[in-house]
């Protein structure tokens, strides 16, 4: 007996700025260069996967991999307004022709993050014709590379693009603002119905939207936290969640599950550490593999088909990984067997890459990556222990030794 369906997706997933290098011409590459931003370093030349992306498919292919989640850099392809480049294009749709010849099922995000710096100067997401000019985007791709594009992500997190770029100034553009953080997420969830919208006219592709979906919970049983665990409920769960309805919404959801929060108004980003005691990772999120079974739960009053399209650990220490592994696949599986429409996990991330303000420190992968001597990639037990359970739909602890 399987813990998991025999048609079910196993993969990881990255983002073309954390991996490509070389991207110049967005909103981040000018964030990690301003010395009053929170970026501790560039992401320069990343692991130059942009390059490498063949080897790189090839490698995930012989661990098992059967899925892949990537997105494709609008600076590169759109580079003014209006003014696409025919180069880029050709390069990804070279890119997800090799993904599809290694026989990984292609996940496909039009905006992981990054802006190019024109949409970035007009005002970004909240410039008026932000959602028409992403959907325009969006049905050019569509139109160029449908064919290779089963899956489509619309946006990667767009609770996070609002909370770290516009209250907490973590990302681009470095504001703190409670009234543009709310405005800027009720744009992001317009502009989705506008991106299926344009996607489906063009392509067969099934859209879909990737949330990260914590676990949040009060730091004390006052009314102070009580208030404040509601209203960050609302903007960074419920108001995503509860909007998915209509015929735009989407073909399937992905869920993002990283963390257990604590939300303390004494705190000045809202959010508390953990409490003593509590296993933390090198980000100093609190591990707690049951709020993922949880937030599958959560998630699947949409109704929507869901897919774990984020998950993992940073750690320099990859039994870390695959102990975090095994107990949060075993939340999965036991989200199946409670009737949860889930069809595939990919896991954050394929290689230890760029983590945004954070920089090269953080490991996520399955793959390290020595970017000190040629970019080699070396696989890290973890991603053995993954292939394993990939290629059995089992979940036997010795699988992951």
């Amino acid at each position: 007996m399987t813990d998991f369906p025999d048609d079910f997706l196993w993969g990881s997933a990255t983002a073309a700025h954390q991996v490509e290098g070389g991207n110049t011409n967005n909103d981040w590459w000018d964030f990690e260069h301003d010395p009053a931003s929170a970026a501790v370093e560039s992401s320069g030349d990343g692991i130059d996967h942009f390059h490498r992306y063949f080897e790189d498919f090839a490698l995930l292919s012989s661990l098992d991999h059967n899925a892949h989640r990537l997105s494709l850099e609008w600076s590169r392809i759109e580079p003014a307004p209006g003014e696409f480049s025919q180069a880029a294009i050709a390069h990804y749709r070279r890119v997800l022709t090799a993904l599809r010849d290694e026989g990984l099922t292609a996940f496909v995000t039009l905006h992981h993050f990054t802006l190019p710096r024109w949409f970035a100067a007009r005002g970004g997401w909240l410039a008026p014709d932000a959602a028409a000019t992403f959907a325009r985007y969006s049905a050019r791709i569509a139109a160029e590379l449908g064919e290779l594009m089963p899956y489509v992500c619309t946006i990667n997190e767009p609770q996070m693009v609002a909370l770290h770029g516009y209250l907490e100034g973590y990302h681009p553009p470095g504001i703190a603002n409670p009234v543009l953080w709310r405005r800027v997420g009720g744009a992001l969830l317009g502009a989705h119905f506008d991106c299926v919208r344009a996607v489906r006219k063009e392509a067969d592709s099934l859209t879909g939207l990737a949330l990260q979906l914590p676990l949040l919970a009060p730091a004390r049983d006052d009314e102070a936290c009580h208030t404040l665990h509601e209203l960050m409920q609302h903007e960074i769960v419920d108001r995503y969640l509860d909007g998915l309805t209509g015929p735009d919404r989407g073909d399937w959801l992905g869920v993002q599950y990283y963390r257990k929060q604590w939300v303390d108004p004494s705190s000045p980003t809202w959010f508390g550490v953990p409490p003593e005691g509590t296993p933390t990772t090198q980000m100093g999120w609190a591990v707690h593999p049951d709020g993922l079974r949880q937030m599958l739960h959560r998630a699947a009053r949409t109704g929507l088909p869901l897919y774990v399209t984020e998950n993992g650990i940073a750690t320099t220490d990859d039994s870390e990984r695959v102990a975090y592994l095994h107990s949060h696949l075993a939340a999965v599986a036991q989200a199946l067997a409670e009737g949860v429409d889930v069809r595939g996990y990919l896991h954050w991330s394929a290689f230890d890459n760029f983590e945004w303000s954070e920089g090269y420190r953080p490991k996520f992968g399955l793959i390290a990556v020595d970017r000190d001597n040629g970019f080699t990639r070396h696989p890290k037990p973890s991603a053995h222990a993954f292939a394993r359970v990939a290629s059995t739909s089992g979940l036997d602890l010795e699988l992951l030794r």
